[in-house]
């Protein structure tokens, strides 16, 4: 088979430059404010990123890892997990492991990777938090270039790989993952995104346009991969369900995953981002079957009928209408790509919101939407890092660094572009890749960690200027444990938002599933409906803004 010696960004030079001006100018309309402050020396995390001693342009290295923030040890504020690389065939001594910090609630984290019993040191991709044993501690999913990792918190600080007793130590090269109660019976099941089947015999050579080594584009390998699911025994252990209901009939180059109600039918669906190929939407059918309906449902392909490089994904409702939307990250060239719900289908209205032309000069990954400025609209965070080197570059050392977005919500669905880029005091450039959303300093505001490509981690702390106060809703199951799949409307005054109580969404990482609104300028008593994932609604009155509230099932009305 032929294979074309293209890497990821070629071609794409002379649009690039032709949109030069905008990439380093800004209009006068555009937001210029300081909404974040790097603060990662001060919090005493020193975790880099590392691919091991030597890299050859073999398409892992550029993958990047992810992250999660949880509450590891039942303190009620945000731990820190980091994913770590490792050399591809174990040459140059021993990998560093995978990273736990605990916060301490001063500002600062301590490093208990060693005695909390984690070493996991293969290739690492993702993770996924959840407490899939019901045991009242959230536990961990890693994915890796296989085997898969599964860590179950055993509540006293430490943590156990019972991956195999399990049955999820999936071989896969799995990345993205999810926690989620597809069908429905209290326990949490689990699905795995897995992207090429590769192995360092099937690389070859590729060149950028500059002639230099560069990565190859996936589809060169012709190797896309199955996903996998997973159902909860409730004994601790799972079952492979995959092509019994129907998930392992389709390949693709997943990357991204998303989960929720997504047809309106009180169904959990899954939604698979992939890489250079069509997206997945598996609709679920009940009695653990699913069916790909992504075409049908306007979300497989852009506007254009194109296949897109789907990377990062959020399930929210991002225009206001109060039905979830889907976005996802894409490949420079390619906008981000803004599904918004309708009656029956998605329908791409990218162009509609603003964030178009702005997303065509970078590669987006990992990606999250909170309230960032609390004035009641959720605002949109992509970190960016190219996946091939190409002109012009942001940064003279290091080629595939680039500059983070946010896209601050003006309403109906319009977003402005924040400068400068990524809302920093001045832009800074990362290869970034994983994102997660949580407010890590106990503010009431949401703050950003995300994973740098051979690089140091990188936390920023929320510092933007408030337009109004907060609520943050701690939603759970009557039995304690998080109610992922749950859905949350506020009202007050003539004002409602619904947010997803969910974690598992961006690229690779996993965020905080407690469901944060900011008030803005509404007035009133603040009033609040669940919609369980059964269906049965609940109301909670009485409510003061500026706490976190813990709402358990059975105790509204």
């Amino acid at each position: 088979m032929l294979h074309a010696q293209l890497a990821w960004g070629l071609g794409l030079f002379l649009l690039v430059a032709g949109c030069s001006d905008s990439a380093t100018s800004t209009s006068d309309d555009t937001p210029q404010q300081v909404w974040f402050e790097e603060i990662r020396e001060s919090t005493g995390i020193d975790f880099v990123h590392s691919l091991g001693s030597k890299q050859r342009f073999w398409i892992p290295e550029v993958t990047g890892s992810g992250l999660a923030l949880f509450d590891a040890d039942g303190d009620d504020d945000l731990d820190l997990f980091l994913v770590q690389g490792a050399d591809l065939i174990g040459e140059g001594g021993p990998t560093a492991s995978d990273e736990l910090w605990l916060n301490q609630g001063d500002g600062t984290f301590v490093n208990v990777t060693e005695s909390a019993g984690i070493t996991e040191s293969s290739f690492g991709m993702g993770c996924a938090a959840g407490d899939y044993d019901g045991d009242g501690d959230l536990d961990l999913y890693v994915t890796n270039m296989g085997p898969n990792v599964l860590l179950r918190n055993r509540g006293d600080g430490t943590f156990e790989n019972v991956a195999s007793e399990a049955g999820v130590d999936n071989k896969a090269w799995g990345t993205s993952a999810a926690f989620l109660d597809y069908d429905q019976d209290g326990d949490l099941d689990l699905f795995v995104a897995n992207y090429l089947r590769w192995s360092s015999a099937n690389e070859f050579p590729c060149k950028s346009k500059l002639g230099s080594p560069d990565y190859c584009h996936p589809n060169n390998f012709d190797s896309p991969d199955s996903d996998t699911l997973y159902e909860n025994q409730g004994d601790g252990t799972f079952r492979d369900v995959s092509s019994s209901s129907g998930i392992a009939e389709v390949f693709g180059n997943g990357l991204g995953v998303a989960w929720g109600d997504m047809t309106g039918d009180g169904r959990i669906d899954i939604y698979v981002a992939n890489d250079g190929m069509a997206n997945q939407l598996w609709v679920n059918q009940g009695a653990g079957k699913f069916l790909d309906q992504a075409l049908l449902k306007g979300c497989a392909l852009s506007g254009e009928g194109k296949a897109e490089a789907g990377m990062g994904v959020i399930f929210e409702d991002l225009n206001g209408d109060l039905k979830p939307d889907l976005f996802v990250t894409h490949l420079r060239a390619e906008t981000n790509t803004f599904y918004s719900s309708g009656r029956r289908r998605f329908s791409d209205d990218t162009r509609k919101t603003g964030m178009a032309q702005a997303s065509t000069l970078v590669t987006g990954f990992g990606t999250g939407a909170a309230d960032f400025d609390q004035d009641g609209l959720l605002d949109i965070y992509v970190t960016n890092g190219r996946v091939g080197d190409a002109m012009p570059r942001f940064s003279s050392e290091r080629p595939l660094a680039e500059p983070d977005q946010v896209f601050v919500g003006s309403g109906d669905g319009v977003y402005e572009e924040l400068r400068p880029r990524g809302g920093l005091a001045e832009d800074f450039f990362s290869v970034g890749r994983g994102v997660a959303l949580g407010d890590i300093d106990g503010d009431g505001d949401v703050d950003v960690v995300l994973q740098d490509n051979s690089a140091s981690v990188r936390i920023l702390r929320n510092v933007a200027p408030k337009a109004g106060g907060w609520i943050m809703l701690d939603v759970r199951t009557k039995n304690g444990t998080q109610a992922l799949g749950a859905q949350a409307k506020l009202t007050q005054g003539d004002r409602v938002q619904v947010r997803q109580v969910q974690s598992a969404e961006s690229y690779c990482s996993s965020s905080d599933p407690r469901v944060h609104f900011g008030l803005g300028t509404a007035s009133g008593d603040l009033q609040v409906e669940i919609t369980w994932l059964d269906g049965t609604q609940e109301n909670f009155d009485g409510l003061t803004e500026g706490q976190v509230h813990r709402i358990m099932r059975g105790q509204g009305r």
